[in-house]
């Protein structure tokens, strides 16, 4: 399962005809300008998993031959799909920013505002917010699939930056279910879910490393806000603190919306409501239900590293620290093993990181107490081993379907993990 399967019937046809007319193959571009489908027989044993449908207008050469020779070529780079990758990247860097710094706001939001409810009533606010993030992209998914990513990250803006302003004049408990949970659970979504289905319109072979790449923004939103809102909450206060977070969101947002594009036409037939059969695939429905697993597991040290330190007794300034350190590690966490993965297989590299998440939290964090170096050895191999749930779950989903669902697939995925 480490690769896309092989357009071997086309290839075969066409290096035949290569042959005799001593020639190499030749690539076809569907009539559409830059919105239509790169089409060749065979790309370099990359290729979607199913045949696909070419749309009704003729090509350009070739328009004769039967259509079950052609199939997708991803374009592998080039500046329109990096461009995707950094747009990716910047709605990455907001979204699953502001989800890499939850434990900030506990850690705050228990000693200020909420210090009169217990850390479990204020951990609604924050699994509230995880449960909307991925439960709202069983909808999402399809809808990008047919209508493609361009109001979704325009709605996802509005939400998430309107939200942070609410939080910013918030007091009350539901005050931040409303702003936080809400909008900033929806708007997270919103966002994440076409960052990432973009990538696979583009790459196939290296799509690993390419989302990897865009999910280290949510890594460095997990070094820069925490200590950013470290530094601001004693010198201008929550509510300005926030807002300036708030302008960041917007300003990354725009970026996001510019760039963040799709390729490939809508399938045929398709529709943009939520369908539970695609879980008859057994490879998926079991690949589901792991990452359900990992996800409940995942969340626990990012929710409660900072409030468990100054549970313990760490000063208030490392408490926040910690949580940038787990997330600069993190960084790594999501670049590299996408780049392993492409070479040695992506459920392979999935299963040795969660291997490596499991004996960090049982030997090591489950033991250190207060203990500074051994929270931070706990940080740097947690985090890293953390990233790739980000980084490896759509590339492992985008190799059991077709790019043209791989919204729906990603979005009902997520949808039963987020119970988690």
């Amino acid at each position: 399962m480490s690769g896309c399967r092989l357009g071997r019937e086309a290839h075969h046809e066409t290096s035949n005809l290569s042959r005799e007319n001593n020639t190499k193959p030749v690539p076809l571009v569907v009539d559409g300008g830059d919105e239509g489908r790169h089409i060749e027989t065979g790309y370099n044993g990359c290729s979607t998993p199913q045949e696909e449908k070419l749309p009704s207008a003729p090509t350009k050469s070739h328009s004769n031959a039967p259509e079950s020779q052609f199939k997708v070529v991803y374009p592998e780079g080039g500046l329109r799909a990096w461009l995707v990758v950094f747009g990716s990247f910047s709605g990455m860097l907001a979204s699953f920013g502001l989800m890499n710094i939850v434990g900030t706001f506990q850690a705050y939001l228990t000693s200020h505002q909420l210090a009169n409810e217990s850390p479990s009533v204020v951990g609604w606010i924050f699994s509230i917010y995880v449960f909307l993030a991925f439960g709202c992209g069983l909808q999402i998914g399809p809808i990008f699939d047919r209508k493609g990513p361009r109001w979704l990250v325009l709605a996802g803006t509005v939400c998430l930056v309107v939200g942070m302003i609410g939080v910013s004049q918030s007091t009350k408990l539901w005050h931040f279910i409303l702003t936080f949970s809400v909008l900033g659970g929806v708007g997270t979504s919103l966002i994440f879910t076409p960052a990432v289905g973009s990538i696979a319109h583009f790459f196939c072979r290296r799509r690993g490393a390419a989302t990897g790449l865009a999910a280290t923004g949510g890594s460095f939103g997990g070094i820069i806000f925490p200590l950013m809102l470290e530094a601001l909450f004693p010198k201008v206060g929550f509510a300005w603190s926030v807002r300036l977070l708030a302008l960041i969101f917007l300003v990354l947002l725009i970026v996001a919306n510019l760039l963040i594009r799709t390729r490939l036409p809508p399938k045929v037939g398709g529709n943009m409501w939520p369908d539970f059969r695609i879980f008859r695939d057994v490879t998926f429905a079991l690949t589901t239900a792991g990452v359900f697993f990992i996800e409940w597991g995942l969340f626990v040290p990012l929710s409660f590293i900072s409030s468990y330190a100054l549970a313990n007794g760490v000063n208030t300034t490392f408490s926040y620290q910690i949580l940038a350190i787990l997330n600069a590690s993190s960084v790594f966490g999501r670049a590299m093993p996408g780049y392993v993965a492409d070479r040695l297989g992506r459920f392979n590299t999935m299963i040795a990181t969660v291997a490596l998440c499991l004996v960090s939290t049982l030997g090591i964090w489950l033991n250190v107490g207060g203990n500074i170096a051994g929270l931070c050895v706990f940080a740097v191999l947690f985090g890293f081993a953390s990233g790739s749930n980000i980084s490896l779950t759509p590339v492992c989903v985008g190799q059991l379907c077709e790019p043209e669902v791989f919204g729906r697939w990603y979005g009902t995925m997520y949808t039963i993990v987020s119970i988690g």
